[in-house]
């Protein structure tokens, strides 16, 4: 297991983060149930076998199964005695938590209300990254930021990050940040997988100029890429992507993913879900992979893709498959910055 920096900051993380939206849901309707509904001995032995492979990253967020994942995750943290600074725990705010106007959102009063609630939840006196999870439309960028500072500064969160933000309104809550001398977003929580590449025209350039840190969620499109799904109707119908189609994915396109990813894996004897793993580990934006397991065959498989180094050759031939339709400007960066690429200048 390697370890990355968070963002800019001195903490490591791993580069395989357990995520934990499979944890509960057993009581619930809709998404939290077709997801996942490990309860607590099941929750216990897939922590326990992340961490004993070397994951010292949990990620959560309180409107998943509306608590009950949190509450699972701390749990097993007690359960299995893990020393509270041996792993760093990220968790979410924003996702509707109760049927009054002020239970979800990220104004100052709703994430104030909420991060005890998940403190209290996850049996912890602070949480290592707390993240915004959602856009938040009505909100100002100033009262959200200055609401993260005051728990800085109050030491119940150590680090902010975002998710699911567009690249414009980060880099102006950096500047906010940067000229009132707030806490800064050190990470960004987004859909990234080798058939939903969208984020690489505006965020990676911008993550990567600002240095925030890259979580990876769905790396395998839901399943999609797991090796079970192909063309056709003969696909698993105990599978999440099954009963929960999300995120929204080229099909075209993934299938051809697919096939170029069964090719490689045989060659390397993994399977396709470890091949779109290890293309992401090897992209130097990406901090860490976020992987949700059901059971332990799924989390040993995913867990393997940190041992699978692919070729130059592979990624190259990934990369060709999976490649983005050029969009403006990206189109014309190239063609008028061709002569302004960092090199000695000479007259001749």
């Amino acid at each position: 297991m390697k370890y990355n920096q968070l963002g800019r900051t001195g903490l490591y993380v791993s580069e395989i983060c357990l995520g934990t939206m499979t944890f509960g849901g057993s009581s619930e309707a809709g998404i939290w149930r077709a997801i996942g509904a490990l309860q607590q001995g099941e929750v216990d032995a897939i922590v326990g076998s992340a961490i004993e492979a070397g994951v010292n990253f949990i990620d959560t967020a309180d409107v998943y199964s509306f608590g009950e994942s949190e509450r699972l995750t701390g749990q097993a943290l007690k359960n299995l005695g893990v020393k509270r600074s041996d792993v760093v725990i990220a968790t979410k705010v924003y996702g509707e938590m109760g049927p009054g106007p002020n239970d979800r959102g990220a104004s100052r009063g709703h994430i104030m209300d909420s991060v005890q609630r998940s403190l209290e939840r996850l049996q912890v006196d602070h949480i290592d990254l707390y993240q915004i999870h959602g856009n938040d439309s009505v909100t100002p960028v100033d009262e959200t930021l200055r609401a993260l500072d005051d728990l800085t500064r109050q030491g119940l969160v150590r680090y902010v990050g975002v998710s699911n933000w567009q690249a414009w309104k980060i880099a102006k809550a950096l500047g906010v940040s940067e000229q009132k001398g707030y806490a800064r977003f050190e990470t960004l929580q987004a859909y990234y997988s080798i058939a939903g590449r969208d984020l690489e025209r505006e965020l990676v350039p911008m993550l990567t100029s600002e240095k925030l840190g890259l979580m990876v969620w769905s790396p395998l499109a839901g399943g999609l890429l797991s090796g079970k799904f192909g063309p056709g109707s003969n696909n698993p119908q105990d599978a999440r992507r099954t009963n929960f189609d999300f995120p929204p994915v080229n099909r075209d396109r993934a299938w051809a993913c697919v096939e170029a990813m069964r090719e490689v894996g045989e060659a390397h004897g993994a399977s396709v879900a470890r091949v779109a793993l290890a293309w992401l580990l090897a992209k130097p934006h990406v901090m860490s992979i976020i992987i949700g397991a059901k059971t332990l065959e799924q989390l040993d498989d995913n867990l393997a893709a940190v041992d699978l180094t692919l070729t130059a050759q592979d990624v190259a031939r990934l990369d060709e498959v999976s490649e983005l339709a050029a969009e403006y400007p990206g189109w014309m960066l190239p063609r008028q910055g061709a002569s302004r690429v960092p090199k000695p200048f000479t007259k001749d």
